[in-house]
């Protein structure tokens, strides 16, 4: 099991090297339903690899002043807080209704990318600025604590969301965008692990180890990034986090319905409040 968690880490990371994002999308299918954790438990680990890799991944882009600051501290800020009630929220609900809520956003971002790599747009040069001189506060808040109350809930790190969200509706262009997410992330990523923190327990043994396999992948995944067709490998890792979203979805509808409805959770849960 431990060399299964090892490939499988790595295959992660490699990912997360060659498209800046969606690791999160896998790292909690792979935690539950192959190493058999608890979901909760899947997601606080998540959180660990998540914002370690990201945090490594942030560094060249630091450096090659790919990150807007600016944006990025007024969309990680709301973003942080709605992460850290998410992952405080998330613990009243069911791992049924939980991996429900997570196979949706995985099916979305899923269709979102695979519509993406079917048209393409050019990239562009860095600008000498990445912030707009006029930063749209408001969309940056607001988009910003959805993305984070998501991230915060279900330990989706929302690279795919968080990156068109600052190129299409802030207006920071795409290098900006990727570098700015992956500050972000980190951020939601802490928030919701400190919003878990307080209920749920950590192996950090095998967080370590998945992190740390994760980070060597992606470090992999940059070598190999430029000798591969960008296009047809985001379409295939589309293709799969669709494939997982549906899995995951038909593994928990009928149950979650069953706590739902039938057996009369959100009544229940009115009624407690």
């Amino acid at each position: 099991m431990l060399t299964i968690t090892i490939a499988l880490s790595l295959c992660i990371g490699l990912l997360l090297g060659l498209l800046g994002g969606g690791g999160s999308i896998l790292t909690v299918p792979m935690l539950v339903y192959v190493l058999g954790m608890e979901t909760k438990s899947a997601i606080v680990t998540s959180f660990v690899v998540i914002g370690s890799s990201s945090l490594i991944a942030l560094i060249p882009h630091a450096r090659s002043k790919a990150v807007c600051w600016k944006s990025g501290f007024w969309f990680g800020i709301s973003g942080t807080f709605a992460a850290f009630s998410g992952g405080r929220l998330a613990t009243q609900f069911p791992n049924e209704l939980l991996m429900l809520m997570f196979g949706c956003v995985s099916l979305l971002t899923g269709l979102l990318m695979l519509n993406k790599s079917k048209n393409p747009t050019e990239a562009t040069e860095i600008p000498n600025s990445l912030c707009p001189l006029n930063i749209p506060f408001f969309k940056l808040v607001l988009i910003g604590g959805l993305v984070g109350l998501i991230t915060g809930m279900v330990g989706v790190g929302g690279g795919f969301l968080i990156v068109p969200a600052l190129s299409m509706l802030v207006g920071l262009p795409i290098q900006g965008a990727i570098g700015t997410s992956l500050l972000i992330i980190f951020l939601n990523a802490a928030a919701g692990l400190a919003g878990y923190s307080q209920h749920m327990s950590l192996d950090w043994q095998l967080a370590g180890l998945v992190a740390a396999s994760t980070i060597t992948g992606s470090m992999l995944g940059a070598l190999l990034n430029p000798f591969i067709q960008p296009d047809q490998l985001k379409r295939g890792f589309a293709l799969l986090v669709i494939i997982v979203a549906c899995y995951v979805l038909y593994q928990n509808s009928l149950t979650a319905y069953r706590l739902i409805w039938a057996d009369g959770y959100i009544g229940d849960a009115h009624a407690e409040l």
